[in-house]
């Protein structure tokens, strides 16, 4: 499945809308005021599903990811030099992705693609084309997205 991630270019808090590979918007998040980023994820039908929430007090920048009231996990960025490095803390998932963050991979535990994450270039906002293997790991893979997404944004 191939999700279009795509922020809005008018918004005061962070806010995106999700397009299927037809056009039809998925999801949309909007950005809640709190201390660091907190992002709820709509379906199409405008009913709460998810939410992506910024842990405030920790050394390196970490994100909680819920499905509805229930967390599932978190990732984190690790300290590292030279290329992006994200422990996902959610059924064994592993990222791995570029210096310059635009392009990654998703993997589980045997070393298996579960989505690959692409950032369009030449656009005026934020872009992203997310590929799962998986039409149920779309969300999941959204929603790491959306955090890693947060933590670039928390960095510049």
């Amino acid at each position: 499945m191939k999700l279009l991630f795509k922020q809005r270019f008018f918004s005061w808090l962070d806010s995106y809308d999700i397009y299927d590979q037809s056009g039809s918007t998925v999801y949309t998040v909007e950005g809640k005021l709190s201390w660091g980023h907190r992002l709820h994820i709509l379906n199409s039908r405008g009913e709460h599903i998810a939410t992506v929430k910024q842990t405030i007090f920790a050394f390196m920048p970490r994100f909680e990811i819920y499905e509805g009231e229930r967390y599932l996990g978190s990732v984190c960025r690790r300290f590292n030099l030279f290329t992006p490095r994200y422990e996902i803390d959610f059924n064994g998932w592993e990222i791995s992705g570029d210096f310059m963050e635009w392009d990654y991979r998703i993997t589980n535990s045997a070393g298996r693609l579960v989505a690959t994450v692409s950032k369009e270039l030449f656009n005026f906002t934020d872009t992203y084309v997310i590929d799962t293997v998986s039409d149920g790991d779309a969300l999941y893979a959204l929603m790491f997205t959306l955090a890693i997404d947060a933590e670039k944004c928390s960095r510049d």
